[in-house]
């Protein structure tokens, strides 16, 4: 009985109290944002990838779909599979609770109530109340209409509010098949918020204007990648024989968490006009089952991890040696699905997971200080 009140409460906070048409009232530009994100579509209707994974998942065929907590949580219809994780969804995480598989968000079952973070108002719960002055003649309101904000949940403010997705998965085999640093959920000036939802410019309301607000769309491998670009810088080093590129990876976890994401590091030599294709390194973690590649669901091991690390500064070298004048353009980008992992997923030809996308570039040109 219990456990039938809590799902109804909550079904009724989710649906009826505030829905994605009444968040875009006022919070139009945030709304926009979210509208193209990867928490919008994560449905198995939305995303091309999860589909493709969850089409070969054996538990598919029973019609039991694992993946809901996170990539669908307000599905109880299939019309209600489409939304994804909507804007309710994070914003009634009361609290984490930790599981060795996987964590599990707890939800707020309060009438109206949203977390929310803004830095200066951490001790603050705002409730809707409308105020009279002058005997009546002015009015003014505190607060939304459509719901109260709290803004003392710390876990707001170091990034903790993440961790019931995005902390760990392990599949039956108790293989953990992706992780992400802790680290990067611990304080207020740098956690897993203010890299992928950095500050943007343009009013979070309507009803309080303000010059720059969280960006909704989630920067990530998928959607807005050149907003993570400041999180990894790289250098060139001349030596008498050859010279090295380091990559400085400035995050709390691995370049790519999703075991399917493939990194490389791509370097051409312009000289006198010609160009000059250096090796291709390629940076991926590699899961499987007896020696072999496998899915997620079967893995038990790791096969190769060459991934940069967390806080990683990696050394590539080179034997080529650079003469004065030389133009040096390094690219390290990315693919979302690995290409030799296309074919098997049914997503060969899809141009988008096809695509090497550049997640940061630089030129040097030597002689020139």
């Amino acid at each position: 009985m219990k456990i039938l009140i809590y799902i109804l409460a909550l079904s009724s906070l989710l649906f009826a109290n505030a829905d994605m048409a009444a968040c875009k009232k006022c919070h139009p530009v945030i709304s926009a944002e979210f509208e193209t994100s990867m928490h919008k579509n994560s449905s198995v209707y939305d995303d091309k990838v999860h589909k493709a994974v969850w089409d070969l998942h054996p538990a598919k065929a029973k019609d039991d779909y694992k993946c809901a907590k996170c990539h669908t949580p307000n599905a109880k219809t299939a019309e209600q599979q489409h939304v994804g994780i909507s804007c309710i969804n994070c914003h009634t995480i009361m609290d984490v609770e930790k599981h060795a598989q996987s964590n599990k968000n707890i939800y707020s079952t309060e009438d109206k109530k949203f977390y929310s973070a803004e830095i200066g108002r951490e001790n603050e719960k705002v409730h809707y109340k409308k105020i009279s002055s002058m005997f009546g003649m002015s009015k003014t309101t505190v607060g939304s209409a459509y719901h109260d904000i709290d803004y003392t949940n710390e876990k707001f403010y170091n990034g903790q509010m993440c961790m019931g997705c995005h902390s760990h998965k392990q599949n039956s085999h108790e293989f953990s098949v992706c992780e992400t640093d802790k680290a990067g959920a611990q304080n207020k000036e740098s956690n897993c918020i203010s890299c992928h939802m950095p500050k943007v410019d343009g009013s979070a309301t309507t009803v309080r204007l303000s010059a720059k607000h969280a960006f909704h769309g989630f920067a990530g491998a998928r959607v807005n990648p050149e907003l993570l670009s400041k999180h990894v810088q790289l250098s060139l080093k001349k030596e008498a024989t050859g010279f090295e590129v380091v990559i400085n990876n400035k995050t709390p976890h691995n370049l790519m968490t999703h075991p399917l994401r493939v990194v490389q590091l791509r370097t051409t030599i312009i000289r006198d006009a010609k160009q000059i294709e250096l090796k291709t390194h390629t940076f991926v973690k590699v899961i499987g089952k007896d020696g072999k590649p496998a899915m997620p669901w079967a893995a038990t091991e790791v096969l190769k991890d060459t991934m940069i690390k967390a806080n990683e500064k990696r050394a590539i070298k080179f034997e080529e040696t650079l003469k004065n004048g030389d133009h040096i353009e390094v690219k390290l980008g990315f693919y979302v699905v690995n290409p030799k992992a296309l074919k098997k997923l049914s997503l060969d030809g899809n141009k988008e997971l096809e695509k090497f996308t550049i997640l940061t570039r630089e030129y040097f040109t030597i002689g020139q200080h």
